[in-house]
């Protein structure tokens, strides 16, 4: 492969791997807090349809992405009030809305539009634009990867950035922390765990949310019936991987990034459509199946370290 090609590639890993990011630090902040995140799912659904509709009545791009992000807040802040003040159970609470958002999406498309499948014959909606670097533009592979990606994609590297800060240096930061390590130890010391988890969800929300407007406002142009299509799971996995590690959770939904990549060029090929499409959901498998194996490894090993050491 030239260095032209290299470069082309990885470009396209970066922006396939945008919305993996913000599904991954959606989940990685809950991971923190010692919550888990199955939803950040329908957070991108809600934040992908509320951000073109903005758009479309407004006009403005920008009402559109805030208004993506207020649906993904509102959704995680649903959750936190089905669990924390109704005390619903977690998973369950999480499996009805993502069903709930599923189905609720298209009916809200049908109603506003009258179209089940897509909103981009009756909303005109605009796209979040893209950056220029000029001092990149003649620099070989890491010109091409990095020059000209939609706002979000460099916003994505910034926020895993600027959430591992906060997680680690900020006073909110470290309450959510301890209630994750242990939510009773920290409402001794005064810490609300209640408020911490509503915080949480909060920001969780608001991060899947960006997810979603990526992928109607900057992916594409219009919301499509199911668009996420399974990319809060695979955020989900490459938070777990990690263990909530802000920068290692993008890292790791890079490489998810990469097989959708791969999957797209195969798509170019004679290879088997449904074969292809399976591609990075196969991935999240293997490398869960991998994970769990070494984890179980490293368990067995600490076990017999204790055995020999009492013997």
């Amino acid at each position: 492969m030239s260095a032209l090609q290299i470069g082309s590639f990885l470009y396209s890993v970066l922006r396939l791997s945008t919305p993996l990011i913000f599904a991954a630090l959606s989940a990685a902040i809950c991971e923190k807090a010692g919550l888990f995140n199955m939803a950040a799912e329908s957070m991108m659904l809600w934040g992908a349809l509320i951000g073109v509709m903005v758009n479309g009545w407004t006009g403005s791009v920008w009402l559109g992405f805030l208004g993506g992000c207020c649906a993904g807040v509102v959704t995680g802040l649903l959750i936190a009030l089905a669990t924390v003040k109704g005390k619903a159970d977690l998973m369950l609470a999480q499996i009805a809305i993502n069903l709930a958002s599923g189905g609720g999406t298209i009916f809200m498309l049908y109603v506003v539009t009258g179209d089940k499948s897509t909103s981009a014959m009756t909303i005109k909606s605009q796209s979040l634009p893209k950056i220029a670097l000029p001092f990149l533009k003649n620099v070989p592979v890491i010109g091409r990867m990095l020059n000209n990606q939609n706002l979000l994609t460099y916003g994505a590297i910034l926020a895993a950035i600027l959430l591992m800060i906060f997680i680690k240096r900020s006073r909110t930061g470290v309450h959510i922390r301890a209630v994750g390590e242990n939510p009773n130890a920290a409402e001794s010391v005064g810490i609300s765990v209640s408020k911490t988890y509503f915080l949480t969800w909060a920001i969780s929300g608001l991060l899947g949310g960006i997810g979603g407007v990526f992928m109607s406002m900057g992916y594409t142009s219009a919301f499509t019936k199911n668009m996420v299509a399974g990319r809060g799971y695979i955020g989900l996995c490459a938070s777990s991987m990690v263990h909530g590690n802000p920068i290692g959770a993008m890292l790791c939904a890079m490489v998810f990034g990469v097989s959708d990549a791969i999957a797209n060029q195969l798509q170019l090929t004679n290879a088997p459509v449904d074969l292809v499409m399976m591609l990075p959901y196969a991935v999240t498998i293997i490398v869960l199946i991998i994970i769990s194996v070494i984890k179980m490894k490293a368990h067995v090993r600490k076990i017999k370290n204790k055995a020999s050491q009492v013997v």
